[in-house]
């Protein structure tokens, strides 16, 4: 196969979107997952979990193979990084926030915590410079890995809120944050050790009410504690630069 034809090129680069635009797909079945949860199913929790696990790994490899196929060049008309935005906006904030309530991590009365990180989401994703080549500018929607925690490990309610409030807050500071499949800074050792992370995080999505489900989660933080030091690191970088 010719790759510099310009049929194949195309192909190619619808083959990118199309695999982008699985994460559709999979935040379609992580909210029949998080309904299933919410109405007693045991495996409706793990199912979330899993399914956004899935949305993790083709959110973290899709940019790469974008950028192999050119798509930007072969497909000027199509706008892979809106794709990419809606998917991430719905899949990283909106269905976490939902999670929130139907998996019984709020009460009922404290359902208004949930609108935090959806509203400040909401403008974080509208920054144009929220993202720079090697950088996150403010908190990176991780809100799937908050509601992880936070379920697995069983926070109090004020523990919770605590932790929605001050990261939403920080949506809004333009601390750089690495990205971690761009970021030079280390970005080897960012690739094993995330590697290792996340295979901690599917292991634990399997089953997230085992016995061992909990050390587990609390040893994967491990990644959670390098990643901001390495941020703080990154961005200091950056303001000297500057």
């Amino acid at each position: 196969m010719n790759r510099e034809d310009p049929t194949t090129r195309k192909l190619m680069a619808w083959g990118v979107h199309g695999y982008t635009g699985l994460g559709l797909s999979l935040a379609f079945f992580s909210m029949i997952a998080l309904l299933q949860a919410s109405q007693g199913d045991a495996r409706g929790a793990a199912l979330f979990f899993l399914f956004n696990g899935v949305a993790m790994f083709v959110d973290a490899t899709d940019g790469a193979m974008a950028r192999l196929a050119r798509v930007k060049e072969v497909l000027p008309a199509f706008d892979g990084s809106t794709l990419d935005n809606i998917i991430d906006f719905l899949t990283f904030a909106f269905l976490p926030a939902l999670a929130l309530p139907l998996l019984g991590i709020l009460p009922t009365d404290q359902y208004w915590a949930a609108l935090m990180p959806l509203l400040a989401s909401g403008y974080g994703f509208c920054q144009t410079k929220a993202k720079t080549d090697e950088s996150f500018v403010g908190f990176p929607s991780y809100w799937n890995l908050v509601v992880f925690y936070c379920y697995v490990l069983g926070f109090s309610t004020a523990t919770v809120i605590a932790l929605l409030a001050v990261l939403s807050v920080l949506v809004f500071v333009p601390i750089h944050y690495i990205y971690p499949s761009r970021t030079r800074l280390l970005r080897p050792l960012t690739v094993v050790l995330g590697g290792v992370y996340y295979i901690m995080y599917m292991a634990v999505s399997w089953s997230p009410s085992a016995e061992w489900a909990v050390p587990v989660a609390w040893a994967s933080m491990y990644f959670v504690a390098y990643y901001t030091v390495l941020s703080l690191v990154h961005h200091r970088r950056i303001h000297r630069a500057a």
